[in-house]
């Protein structure tokens, strides 16, 4: 068995700096610590529980089976930074037949990402009798 005591994802982009000014400026990212020189040195930003490696450099984009799930305390807040960022949002905020309510963006290589609010009536926030 496997004993985990910290994880990562981690992104090799295509163009570190477009994606170090995504993560840390468009998205405002907050750095856990940074490492190494240069233009391909590599930044961890904090991800909630998680967290986010943008580092090296990869040759072609992510896998398009790769998706962020990143969990907001209001989308439609969210939006409304984004837009004023300047991201391109892929599809604006939605209330989802599960509950949730959901908004797509991608980073620059194509990474999606998707942002997620969980109303306070959704079973993943409220549990009644517990």
């Amino acid at each position: 068995m496997v004993h985990v005591l910290s994880s990562r994802t981690l992104l090799r982009p295509t163009d570190p700096e477009r994606s170090r000014a995504f993560y840390g400026e468009k998205l405002g990212l907050q750095v856990y610590r940074e490492f190494g020189t240069g233009p391909e040195r590599g930044i961890v930003y904090f991800l909630g529980g998680g967290f986010l490696e943008v580092s090296g450099r990869g040759d072609a984009p992510p896998s398009p089976a790769l998706k962020l799930w990143l969990q907001v305390p209001d989308v439609t807040v969210a939006h409304e930074e984004l837009v004023g960022a300047g991201v391109t949002i892929v599809r604006p905020p939605v209330k989802e037949p599960w509950g949730l309510i959901e908004m797509w963006i991608e980073d620059p290589d194509g990474t999606q990402i998707v942002l997620v609010e969980i109303p306070a009536e959704h079973p993943l926030r409220y549990r009644p009798g517990i």
